[in-house]
This record gives structure tokens, sequence and C-alpha cells, in this order.
């Protein structure tokens, strides 16, 4: 009986480090996004806009507002629980209901690359583009944007 311990505790470990992981690591990059969500307030900008053009620019600026404020902290409250929960199942996106499964933006913002050594093409001639200072909220300054 002693003998089939170790060799249970061996293949429990050969089973779990041979499990493919696409699915904690694509909840746990999912949260990530989404705790970040009381730092960018996309969720609020996007809230805002689409208030006052359905409803009305005063509408926007107060209930939108406050709207958007609660489905930021809704969008971080959710990226908490997926980094918390990475590895335990569900991996698919949770309160999809409510919220989109990924992080939204105003429509009449669509981010691009940051401008960066990582990401530029042109390292030959030293000029690239890219947004500048992207983590500023409402940031829409492009560099050598076509």
């Amino acid at each position: 009986m002693r003998n089939i311990i170790p060799f249970l505790a061996i293949a429990v470990l050969a089973g779990l480090f041979t499990a493919g992981c696409a699915g904690p690591e694509e909840k746990l990059g999912r949260g990530m996004r989404n705790s970040f969500e009381i730092v960018r307030m996309g969720e609020a900008r996007r809230t805002i806009e689409q208030t006052s053009i359905f409803e009305s620019p005063e509408i926007g600026a107060t209930t939108g507002a406050i709207r958007g404020f609660d489905r930021s902290m809704a969008r971080t409250g959710l990226g908490l629980v997926e980094i918390v929960t990475f590895p335990i199942p569900p991996y698919d996106p949770q309160h999809t209901k409510y919220l989109a499964p990924e992080p939204v933006y105003p429509d009449s913002y669509k981010p691009g690359l940051a401008a960066g050594s990582t990401l530029d093409t042109d390292t030959f001639t030293g000029f690239s583009g890219g947004t500048i200072l992207p983590w500023i909220p409402g940031n829409r300054f492009r560099v050598f944007d076509n």
C-alpha cells in the first residue's frame, strides 16, 4: 500500500504539468485587463457617450457618469474575481449579460498600438508611429497616423 502512494502522487503531478493551460491563462489575462478598468475608465467614458447620444447631453453628464462609474466598479470587481479564481473552472467569460467580456472603449475612439521600442517596426530610421502617452484617459494624440 505504501508503494502506490508515491506512484499516484507522480501521476497526479504529471497530469497537472502536461495538461493544457490555455483556459487559466486566458482567464487570468482577461481578469487583469478588466481589473485595470479602475484606472482606464473606458466603461465610464463609453457610458457617458452613449447616454448623451441616445438620451440627452444633460442626462449623459449626470446619470451617464454615475452609471459609467458603477459599470467601471463592476468590471474591476469582476476582474479581481477572475484573477483570484483563474485556476478554477469555468474558464469562459462570466456575467456577459451585464458586461462585455473584454474592456470597452467609446465609439469615438479606437485604440492603436502604443509607441515604444517593443512595438516599433521601423528601427533602422528611428521613426515610427503610435499613440503617445496611451495611459492618459482620453488621449488621442498619435504620431504618423495616416
